[in-house]
C-alpha cells in the first residue's frame, strides 16, 4: 500500500462523518480491526463492535476536520484532526494501521481531557 492510499484513506474516514454513513467505516475496517478510542480505554473487537462504536457518533451529527496533514510510515498513517459535537472541538490524532488488503487493521485514537474545549 502506497503513502497516496493511506492518505485517501483518511480522507474517506472524515467523508464518513461528514456524509453519516457506517458503509464507509464498513469498507475502511478489516473484519477483524481493533478500534481504541480514546488510547487506554477499553479495545472495540472485530467489525460488529467497531460499527457499533462508531453509529452513535454518525447519529449525532459529529463532524472531523483535518488540522494538519497526515503522516505516513510503514504501514501506518497518523493523521491530526478536530472532532466538532454540539459547541464541543476536541483536538485529537488518529493513527490507522494497514493490512496487505489495504484496510485498518488498528485504530488508536490520541486525546484526552486537556484536548477537549467548549
Amino acid at each position: 500500500m502506497d503513502n497516496q492510499d493511506k492518505i485517501a484513506a483518511v480522507h474517506r474516514y472524515v467523508e464518513a462523518f461528514d456524509r453519516s454513513d457506517i458503509n464507509i467505516i464498513k469498507e475502511l475496517y478489516a473484519d477483524d480491526a481493533t478500534v481504541e478510542d480514546p488510547v487506554g480505554t477499553d479495545i472495540h473487537h472485530g467489525i460488529d463492535a467497531i460499527v457499533a462504536f462508531y453509529e452513535g457518533s454518525l447519529k449525532n451529527d459529529i463532524k472531523l476536520q483535518l488540522s494538519g496533514d497526515p503522516r505516513c510510515a510503514g504501514s501506518e498513517v497518523a493523521f491530526p484532526f478536530q472532532v466538532n459535537a454540539g459547541g464541543m472541538t476536541i483536538d485529537v490524532i488518529d493513527v490507522f494501521k494497514f493490512n496487505d488488503a489495504g484496510k485498518v487493521i488498528s485504530m488508536r485514537a490520541f486525546w484526552g481531557p486537556d484536548n477537549v474545549k467548549s
